[in-house]
């Protein structure tokens, strides 16, 4: 199976890196950060139907830092929620895959973010609604290193270890770069494992593009008791492409001649290693 989530990230980071190089501007930085991790949620882990996408036993994603939108789209066009050739309508007018995941617009989305805070919330109410009604769905979210400065994120955290929402899967992407540059000049996190444990979570440190690892902690159920599990995923941004690797920022860039052609050599390389 992590053969198969390779070739899917792959996948996934080609048809992203396609889509957003095609428009000419995009965030780039923290879509490629999480690609990994959309593979083994929607490659083996979660429950889902593309052909029914409102099934009522189907597992739930959030993504909090919206503007990772891109990657989200290319993941559900490659599972067989819509056609393939939709990702070159990516933010264009009349889209149905605009800049920031929008449920009355995208199938397959189950919650409207970008609002940079509100997809943590949505999820824990998403996770206490099925606890309530006994329902075994299990509900997924990833938030931004540089979403927690919202107090919002935190109000949320709280929220869901007193009501013990174990069925909800938390990740933070720890890319270390938010909008406006380097995490820990613009708000010093500190100790993220150890703020996550004070607040009542069951923490675990893994690299961003490690698929075995993340498989293993995604993968199995809680027991009813346990303590809800929330994955400090270290990546990097830009992950997976050298070229954006090594930028200063990647969060949002518009393409020149130089970066255009960096980005399209990338997307021939990865092509031609696809099994």
């Amino acid at each position: 199976m992590s053969a198969e989530l390779i070739q899917l990230a792959r996948d996934i980071r080609v048809a992203t890196l396609k889509s957003l190089t095609q428009l000419g501007f995009g965030h780039y930085g923290g879509s490629m950060s999480v690609i990994e991790t959309l593979a083994v949620l929607y490659g083996d882990v979660m429950r889902i139907d593309p052909a029914d996408p409102d099934w009522p036993e189907r597992d739930y994603f959030v993504l909090s830092k919206g503007h990772a939108g891109p990657a989200l789209y290319s993941t559900l066009a490659i599972k067989g929620y819509f056609p393939m050739e939709e990702l070159s309508t990516l933010n264009q007018n009349g889209t149905r895959l605009p800049s920031h995941p929008d449920r009355l617009k995208t199938r397959g989305v189950d919650a409207t973010t970008g609002s940079l805070g509100q997809g943590i919330s949505i999820a824990a109410g998403m996770a206490l609604s099925h606890k309530l009604a006994g329902r075994s769905n299990r509900v997924f979210c990833i938030v931004g290193d540089g979403e927690l400065n919202e107090g919002q994120c935190w109000e949320a955290f709280q929220f869901i270890a007193h009501h013990k929402l174990n069925n909800l899967l938390v990740f933070v992407d720890w890319n270390k770069q938010q909008l406006d540059g380097e995490l820990d000049t613009i708000i010093n996190p500190f100790d993220l494992e150890g703020k996550f444990h004070a607040f009542g979570f069951d923490v675990h440190t893994v690299k961003g593009d490690d698929i075995p690892a993340l498989q293993a902690i995604a993968k199995p159920v809680l027991a009813a008791d346990a303590r809800p599990r929330l994955v400090i995923l270290d990546s990097i941004k830009g992950q997976g492409v050298p070229y954006l690797e090594q930028l200063s920022n990647s969060h949002h860039l518009r393409l020149t001649e130089e970066s255009r052609k960096a980005l399209n050599e990338t997307i021939e390389q990865l092509e031609a290693t696809h099994d």
